[in-house]
């Protein structure tokens, strides 16, 4: 879907939302898997342009470890989510030119509604005018690029409190960790064990030590406490335009910019959302644009002030992270640490 000679993922292209997902070549006959002996709920659609599966659906990937996202050989990419009418599974893959949705559990009917939004339906590439040719280039790379919009908040602004602060190694290994033990199995025939995030409930009774043991510290354990606590409140900000959605994440004590940008980016598909306070982004973008490896978050802001014309400046910074244009490493990486041993 991405092109014949579709750039091969790097670390870079993956921080940006890519996941590898196969043609499909080993789908057996009808489209469906083994494992899927009992049909669930299906739905088929029709996008207007090129999709590619692995780089609309990356995103919401935490890791190649997740229990709640998983891409399987067959070209599917399955993902278990608390809806609002509870837990479901979506397994997603393309057939010719169209995208078959199966969905089970009580959350089935709800994820099948929002198969389209998922896949990008609501966004419009064509907003999008580069003025770069890095970027212009990678757009042409890349035509299957759409932003999904899950619908749901707290399964996006979780994960993006655990990666306060952390490398990505250890808030991926503190998500698994709790996911595996308090989250719900994913209803249906899914390909391996794969759980739904804990409800609002659970996430407030997991015990002080076992946060401690997933090796997240005090500060964002409090955060995601905080956050369960007015949960109603902060999925209701699904419905509202994605600055007053960020106003409202905001309000939450622990829950800054960086934060709410990486939720509303996924929940809203915020094409604008640009997230700052990052540690790595600024230099990127810096570099990939103006040759500044040093850039802080005033230049690269200043380097994305032509997209922010067109609401666009999240699209450009993800387009910049597929290119694969980044500053050589001249240091070791951050040292990952372990609080659960101590």
């Amino acid at each position: 879907m991405a092109g014949r000679f579709a750039p091969r993922p790097t670390r870079t292209t993956v921080r940006g939302g890519h996941v590898a997902v196969p043609s499909g070549g080993a789908m057996p006959a009808g489209g469906v898997p083994r494992q899927a002996a009992a049909p669930g709920r299906t739905r088929t659609w029709v996008p207007d342009g090129p999709l590619d599966l692995g780089l609309v659906l990356g995103p919401l990937r935490r890791g190649p470890g997740d229990p709640t996202f998983r891409a399987t050989p067959d070209g599917s990419v399955w993902r278990a989510s608390r809806t609002p009418l509870g837990p479901g599974t979506l397994r997603v893959f393309a057939r010719g030119g169209e995208v078959c949705g199966q969905a089970w559990g009580p959350g089935a009917e709800w994820l099948l509604e929002q198969l389209p939004e998922l896949l990008g339906a609501a966004d419009d590439p064509s907003l999008f005018e580069p003025r770069h040719r890095l970027l212009a280039l990678t757009r042409h790379r890349r035509p299957g690029l759409r932003l999904t919009r899950t619908g749901l908040v707290l399964e996006s602004l979780i994960p993006s409190v655990l990666e306060q602060k952390v490398t990505t190694v250890e808030a991926y290994a503190a998500w698994r960790t709790l996911v595996r033990k308090y989250g719900d199995p994913a209803p249906g025939p899914v390909p391996v064990r794969m759980h739904v995030m804990p409800a609002p409930r659970t996430w407030a009774l997991i015990p002080s030590w076992d946060w401690h043991r997933a090796g997240v510290d005090d500060k964002r354990a409090s955060t995601v406490l905080r956050a369960v606590r007015v949960a109603a409140r902060l999925e209701e900000a699904v419905r509202m335009p994605p600055a007053a959605a960020r106003e409202r994440l905001e309000l939450v004590s622990g829950i800054g910019p960086w934060t709410s940008a990486e939720t509303v980016q996924r929940s809203h598909g915020a094409a604008d959302a640009v997230t700052v306070g990052d540690l790595h982004l600024p230099g990127i973008v810096g570099f990939a644009l103006a040759g500044d490896r040093y850039a802080d978050d005033a230049v690269m802001l200043r380097l994305l002030e032509p997209y922010a014309e067109q609401g666009q400046r999240h699209r450009a910074a993800r387009l910049i992270l597929l290119s694969g244009r980044v500053p050589p490493r001249r240091g070791p990486r951050m040292p990952v640490g372990d609080i659960g041993r101590f």
